[in-house]
């Protein structure tokens, strides 16, 4: 009896999706800021990859709100405005609120330790790795909308949590990794009793909290070359010396006070 052949991935979609990645965590990370250029060409050599396949990277992003597409001005990482930011970080604070309620006094002993597994890499990142730090951050969030058990909840946190974090590398102070390390284990602690009021109280407190440290001012952006920042994402995607790892951030000044 023959076995049924087994399909290769087309190459095109694995180089895509590898682009994809890198530039979101570089996005995620702030090595690429708010309104930075991101030329198909350089993007393309950097991964060796057609300008159609970086096109395809590139309008995955725009569909998440991460990139903006202009026409005849090519391709560069959104900008949010004011108005828009404080809407997201409301809607944020609305959706982060269904998963902790999801998740009271239902996380598994397994869910427990891998929340406070990641919530030490935080604190190893703390004050040694700065980019690590904002995207471990961001990913504690993810990971906690993972376990809620929703492909909904999960894509739309995804999507606002990294929108936010654009918001926060133009107005905000600089991330605080200490204030994140211990607010994320008030809300594990909250989460694994039960204590669903607490935890949907100190999730707003948190959120709170990272918006409270925003400020309402506009960060220039740098001027560095794209082909050197991406150097090590392409490295964590396509195992060119630096190791994959993959981790898995919160609404601004309250927006109606």
């Amino acid at each position: 009896m023959r076995r049924p052949t087994q399909r290769k991935p087309k190459v095109g979609v694995d180089r895509a999706g590898a682009i994809y990645r890198a530039l979101s965590q570089a996005i995620i990370e702030q090595a690429l800021e708010p309104g930075a250029k991101l030329p198909e060409d350089a993007i393309g050599e950097r991964f060796g990859a057609s300008r159609t396949i970086v096109r395809h990277a590139l309008g995955r992003l725009a569909a998440e709100g991460l990139v903006e597409l202009r026409r005849n001005r090519g391709a560069m990482v959104a900008t949010p405005s004011w108005d828009d930011a404080r809407d997201l970080f409301d809607v944020r604070v609305g959706l982060e609120a269904l998963v902790v309620a999801r998740l009271a006094g239902r996380l598994t002993p397994e869910q427990v330790e891998r929340l406070n597994a990641h919530v030490d890499e935080e604190e190893r990142a703390r004050g040694n790795n700065e980019p690590l730090s904002i995207r471990l951050a961001t990913e504690f969030h993810l990971l906690l909308a993972e376990m809620a058990g929703s492909s909904v909840l999960m894509r739309y946190v995804r999507e606002v949590a990294s929108r936010c974090g654009l918001t926060l590398a133009l107005y905000a102070r600089p991330h605080s990794s200490e204030c994140a390390v211990s607010e994320h284990r008030a809300l594990i602690r909250a989460l694994e009793v039960g204590d669903s009021e607490m935890a949907g109280r100190l999730m707003n407190e948190h959120l709170d909290a990272v918006a409270g440290r925003a400020l309402i001012t506009h960060r220039q952006a740098k001027e560095r070359d794209i082909k050197s920042i991406l150097d090590r994402y392409a490295g964590e995607q396509t195992g060119e010396g630096v190791p994959v790892r993959s981790r898995r951030n919160g609404p601004m000044p309250r927006s109606r006070s």
